[in-house]
């Protein structure tokens, strides 16, 4: 072993890059993290690993509820819109306020 390394032309980084993530900060409820911790036990994977998954599947938008509005708007598409149609009795009542 040398008694001086030198260190003049180093640089301070991972020493093995991760590429396609990056490391943050964040402040999570105790109870959440404490959820996914007792849930990642169980199913034998890293909470982190959960919680990332969980993201992914939120941002997909995959089992979100679907909302009032959002089903209108469905049923607008695919059904065919109302027309009215005059019933027998209504046609009657067309006919004699014609007649008058």
């Amino acid at each position: 072993m040398r008694a001086e390394y030198e260190f003049s032309k180093a640089e301070r980084k991972a020493l093995i890059p991760n590429k396609g993530k990056t490391r943050i900060s964040i402040f999570i409820d105790n109870a959440v993290l404490d959820a996914f911790r007792a849930k990642a036990e169980t199913v034998g994977v890293g909470y982190q690993t959960m919680m990332n998954d969980a993201l992914k599947q939120f941002l997909s938008g995959a089992n979100r509820p679907i909302t009032e509005t959002s089903l209108r708007q469905i049923l607008q598409e695919v059904l065919p819109a109302p027309q009215k149609r005059l019933t027998t009795r209504s046609a009657g009542t067309v006919q004699k306020r014609a007649a008058r």
